[in-house]
């Protein structure tokens, strides 16, 4: 069934304000406001649709000028647009040290933390998320500008509204924020237009009420997104598409997940193939911040640095060094011949990571380092390189390869690309050979050969080399062998490979070599589209700004992207909201200063996005959720909910202070019953699992409980008291216990061997028999049991006997009162050598008896 834009858009209408109480009144305001929201009306939005239906990775229009378009107030436009040029200062990352080093680095950072657990880690307070707006004195210039946009807007120009909007919401160029007018400016822009932007951020805001603009409602949230998503805005798809498949503000839908994700997923893959060969470098930029400081509970309680998680290293390793102290330290070693530490040292400067920008330049002269160690001007082999060198090189010339191939850092060019690559190649190097094989499956720079092609992608999916699985999976895929490619497919997964999953997606999705599974496909969407972070997520605005101590423009960017369903997103959100009151508030200590309203203080918010990141098992973040409930922050203390909380964290087995909370809860009966047994057997479940990190805590809280134990015994009390573990023993079948039995190795039989070859017993002057006191008592119970069934059957036999004698004793009375019988009856009842006494034996005192006792002489 095709899908129409128009009907879909009025069937997600219907079907999100069904819940809305204003269902009639909320109909007719989008009909008001919307009548052409399904085409665009201005060269700016249809600009800004192709933009993001081409998935370009553009910077998000809050540092961006524009443009001035045609329409009245353009001139006004283009003035402002210069002014603020001048204005706007480049940004660029600041590097980052995780811990510093040395002894003052070392004591400065402990003091701190020890600061941040004292006086930092109380939960925060509830206050609305709105900041100071009083009149605030622009500069010259920026007031000129504000000016014109201000005469711009009059004239209805949707630039200059856009830019006020932004400048107003974002604080760009040193503007004060100002959500209320913010919220108006896109609200004129939305209904003057019906540009997706406008509408996108209309829907964030009623979905976030930040700045306390307007009210939070999340069917008028959803309703704006649905708009600005069919709009063409790449930022609500994911957000539509997250609400669906999480139900926040509608019932869950799989089928609507999965469409909305797949329309992000389309792009992010095109956007992926784009560029140079081999496709776009997606580099991460999610992080997580709580990680930085060991997570949400601090290094050694939170999951992420607890446990198996816990980075562990002696006093001389370099575990705990800073990124700084690593680099000096390759740096050190690669001056001194060392080509592992020259190939590290590339790498790290060829990939880039948050602590350490991208340097190509960089990267290919370590690179070369390495390569002229093994290789000639003349591409011959020096003589003498072991076979680690040869190893390293053949790494070496699959980057250098792969910088000629791609273009980076130096002119593109095939010819050289080709001839790294062959170096490699001779080496076993996967990398060289994946791109070899992509080489010739594009022609470029050999002539095309599909064959070669795919041998050259078959040597390097065998050393596990993800690209290659996948292309060797597409190839698979195209001659209809799908069971291979899913395998390929699979294979690929396992390190992470964007297009193994957008395959994957796309096949579950249609049913094509599996059973259709709308689950399992929109799970595959949803990866692959949180993956293409540049087209949608404001990731890297966000670690620039928190880089920089602007908190508050990071909460709006993570926000942001937690709203499009980013787990590592919510976590932030809620961990910018959590730590930021001081549990000894300065205001206490100083009366008279007074804190100004800040957007990172709201208790409700912070448990909203600590419940959406415990749902995509974030355990932290439900251990968080337990804490709220705990202590009613941003709630209603409602105990009952955090031992749950605590529960579903504790059934993972990976927090052991979520077995911790649960063992106090049920030590002082909070939410649960009160059994000290039970509390108990949870605090030693915490110390299993984090024998470490929980070791005093447990131990402290174990004595305690033992003494209210002991005393609770005492008293007679009504709490379950302390008790030995029973242990456990398996119930075995009998043909179970038979095979145990004759498999057994019997002790007693080692026993003997074991005196056998025992000294004392060659001893001549050794007294004693002490074999036989070493018989195992279970061989006497069954001795002993022998002996008594015996003894019973012979009882029972006994008795019968006795029972048959009396017989017959009661018959010869019988027939000697009755007198003999006639002879007709006689000839009846007789056998021929039976006695008139019934027996056929002559009993002792016969006449005939001695003859059948020597053989029935005289018969």
């Amino acid at each position: 069934m095709t899908r129409s834009p128009a009907n879909l858009a009025w069937a997600q209408i219907g079907f999100s304000i069904g819940k809305c109480v204003r269902t009639s009144s909320l109909l007719i305001q989008a009909l008001e406001q919307y009548p052409d929201a399904f085409q665009p009306t201005t060269q700016g939005q249809a600009a800004d649709i192709s933009k993001e239906q081409q998935a370009i990775p553009e910077t998000f229009p809050r540092h961006g000028h524009g443009s001035a378009g045609d329409g009245k107030g353009a001139l006004d436009v283009q003035e402002a647009l210069s002014i603020l040029r001048k204005l706007e200062k480049p940004r660029k990352r600041p590097i980052r040290s995780v811990k510093p080093s040395g002894v003052t680095g070392t004591a400065v950072y402990y003091a701190k933390e020890a600061f941040n657990l004292l006086f930092m880690n109380g939960p925060p307070q509830e206050q609305p998320l709105v900041v100071q707006t009083s009149a605030q004195k622009l500069s010259p210039p920026l007031s000129k500008a504000v000016k014109l946009l201000e005469r711009a807007a009059e004239e209805r120009n949707p630039d200059a509204i856009h830019l006020l909007a932004e400048m107003n919401f974002y604080g760009n160029y040193t503007h004060p924020r100002n959500f209320a007018e913010a919220f108006r400016r896109f609200n004129d822009l939305a209904n003057l237009t019906g540009n997706s932007s406008a509408q996108y951020m209309i829907g964030f805001m009623y979905g976030t009420g930040i700045g306390d603009a307007v009210e939070r409602d999340q069917a008028k949230a959803l309703l704006y997104h649905t708009f600005a998503a069919l709009g063409g805005d790449v930022r609500s798809e994911m957000t539509v598409a997250f609400r669906h498949h999480a139900g926040i503000g509608t019932p869950r839908n799989c089928e609507e997940a999965a469409f909305y994700y797949k329309r992000v997923a389309d792009k992010g893959i095109r956007y992926s193939r784009d560029g140079p060969p081999g496709g776009q470098a997606l580099v991460r930029e999610a992080y997580s911040l709580a990680d930085v400081d060991g997570g949400v509970y601090g290094e050694g309680a939170s999951v992420s640095s607890s446990g198996v998680n816990a980075i562990r290293g002696g006093p001389n390793s370099d575990t705990h060094a800073a990124f700084e102290d690593v680099l000096e330290y390759l740096d050190l070693m690669s001056r001194k011949g060392d080509l592992k530490a020259t190939f590290s040292l590339g790498r790290l400067h060829y990939e880039g990571s948050r602590v350490l920008n991208r340097n190509l330049r960089k990267a290919k002269a370590y690179f070369m380092v390495v390569a002229k160690r093994y290789w000639a001007r003349d591409g011959r082999i020096i003589a003498g390189n072991t076979s680690d060198i040869e190893k390293i090189a053949a790494k070496a010339a699959g980057y250098l390869g792969r910088m000629y191939f791609r273009g980076e850092g130096v002119d593109q060019n095939f010819e050289k690309a080709s001839i790294w690559f062959k170096r490699g190649i001779a080496n076993g190097d996967p990398l060289c050979q994946y791109s070899m094989g992509l080489m010739y499956l594009r022609g470029l720079g050999v002539p095309k050969d599909v064959i070669k092609a795919s041998d050259y992608f078959r040597e390097a999916a065998d050393q596990d080399f993800a690209s290659a699985q996948v292309r060797l999976g597409v190839l698979f895929l195209d001659q209809g062998d799908l069971q291979t490619a899913i395998r390929y497919f699979e294979l690929a997964t396992r390190h992470g490979h964007i297009e193994a999953y957008y395959h994957l997606a796309e096949m579950s999705n249609q049913g094509i070599g599996m059973g259709r599974s709308c689950g399992t496909a929109t799970t595959y969407y949803k990866i692959v589209a949180e993956k293409a972070e540049p087209i949608h997520s404001p990731f890297l605005e966000a670690n620039l700004a928190y880089d920089d101590g602007d908190k508050e423009l990071a909460l709006i960017d993570f926000m942001m992207a937690a709203e499009q369903g980013y787990e590592v997103s919510q976590a932030n959100v809620a961990y910018l909201l959590d730590g930021e009151k001081s549990r000894i508030s300065l205001d206490r200590l100083l009366p008279w200063t007074k804190e100004s309203p800040s957007l990172i203080k709201s208790a409700a918010l912070a448990l909203v996005y600590w419940t959406r990141s415990a749902k995509q098992k974030n355990i932290d973040s439900m251990v968080k959720m337990g804490d709220y409930y705990l202590g009613g922050f941003g709630t209603d203390v409602d105990t009952e909910k955090a031992a749950t909380c605590y529960q579903s964290a504790a059934e993972t087995h990976q927090s052991a202070l979520a077995l911790w909370n649960l063992g106090w809860m049920h030590e002082n009966g909070i939410g649960i019953e009160q059994d000290f047994h039970l509390a108990k057997r949870f605090y030693d479940q915490a110390l299993e699992i984090n024998s470490q990190e929980a070791y005093l805590p447990v131990t402290l809280s174990l004595l305690k409980l033992r003494a209210r134990s002991f005393w609770n015994t005492i008293t007679n009390g009504r709490v379950n008291s302390i008790r030995s573990e029973p242990e456990p023993k398996k119930e075995w079948s009998f043909s179970e216990w038979i095979h145990n039995f004759i498999e057994d190795e019997h002790p007693y039989y080692h026993d003997a061997d074991d005196d056998l070859t025992d000294p004392q017993i060659h001893d001549p002057m050794h007294g004693g028999d002490d074999f036989y006191d070493e018989i195992d008592e279970g061989v006497i119970e069954s001795l002993v049991i022998l002996v008594l069934a015996a003894a019973l059957a012979f009882l029972v036999y006994y008795r019968q006997v006795r029972q048959q004698n009396h017989r017959r004793t009661v018959e010869q009375q019988g027939n000697a009162d009755r007198g003999p019988a006639p002879a007709a009856q006689q000839g009846q009842q007789q056998v021929p050598g039976q006695q008139p006494d019934g027996g056929f034996f002559p009993p002792p005192g016969d006449p005939n008896f001695n003859q059948w006792v020597a053989g029935g002489v005289g018969h």
